[in-house]
């Protein structure tokens, strides 16, 4: 497993980087870096959406302290824990961990497919939110540790709200997914609607692939978010009522729907099962 040889591959340049600290800020350190690999192992082992959110905050931030401590670490050491801790968080953003993750808790015949993360996302407020959680996480005791009481108390302060607020939006985007399940198909995603929403297999016409870069006609609801690779489009044999989010306003906006595109990680994945499942007389899913 690719985080827990982490302990091998980053393990000795962590110690090196340290090795020139302070005791205590060395001692508080070495304690958060462990405290950080065993939550990416114990997500590994009991994988849920709330442990896919704490491996996709800790594998990050464990190539960016690989990278710090690679000057004090000496180059052979400093490549073998940049390259391992960069597999490692390149295997957690894979489509196949987020579907082993989300399906960690799921129920039954019920199978969960990750939506993709909004493209705009990607390009700032995601990277920031993370950064955010670790700076939150790590400034205050290594501040204690070194005698910093007051900025380490401060940044204690600060770092509860934005750990807390940082940490509920990352772990929205976990929260995003196109579930099958024996009665037809649910969209839950509280980015753009408010509540999950139940399609019967009865009212289905059809789930099928909408092609790159096709934009979706004007009678589709578009729920993609800007992502567009692997969308899917919903038909439904008649219009459904919808709440979407808007904002803060509070249960969103009504509206009805008779076509929905939304863009899972994996479209094949979801169509092959979808086709495993019972349909309907009449309908095409």
């Amino acid at each position: 497993m690719a985080w827990a040889s982490l302990v091998i591959t980053a393990g000795p340049a962590a110690a090196d980087a340290l090795d020139s600290w302070s005791t205590a800020p060395q001692t508080v350190a070495s304690i958060i870096l462990w405290l950080l690999w065993g939550a990416g192992l114990l997500a590994s082992f009991a994988p849920r959406p709330l442990g896919l959110t704490v491996l996709r905050v800790v594998a990050p931030v464990a190539v960016l302290l690989a990278l710090a401590a690679a000057p004090a670490a000496g180059l052979l050491k400093g490549m073998v824990a940049v390259a391992g801790t960069a597999v490692a968080a390149g295997l957690a953003f894979t489509p196949a961990v987020g579907y082993r993750f989300v399906n960690g808790a799921a129920y039954g015949e019920e199978r969960r497919f990750p939506l993709r993360v909004p493209p705009a996302l990607l390009l700032g407020p995601l990277p920031v939110a993370v950064a955010l959680t670790a700076a939150g996480v790590l400034a205050g005791p290594l501040l204690l540790a070194d005698g910093s009481y007051v900025a380490g108390l401060i940044a204690l302060v600060v770092a509860v709200p934005v750990v807390r607020t940082a940490g509920r939006s990352l772990y929205a985007l976990s929260q995003r997914w196109a579930v099958l399940v024996p009665a037809g198909i649910v969209l839950k995603d509280p980015l753009t609607l408010v509540d999950p929403v139940l399609f019967p297999r009865e009212r289905i016409a059809s789930l099928r692939p909408l092609p790159f870069p096709t934009a979706p006609a004007d009678d589709i609801l578009d729920l993609r978010l800007g992502a567009t690779a692997g969308s899917l489009v919903l038909e439904l044999t008649d219009e459904a009522p919808l709440f979407r989010t808007q904002g803060r306003v509070r249960g969103g906006e009504a509206v009805k729907a008779r076509r929905l595109a939304f863009s899972p990680r994996q479209p094949d994945a979801l169509l092959a099962e979808a086709a495993t499942r019972k349909r309907p007389r009449g309908s095409v899913l």
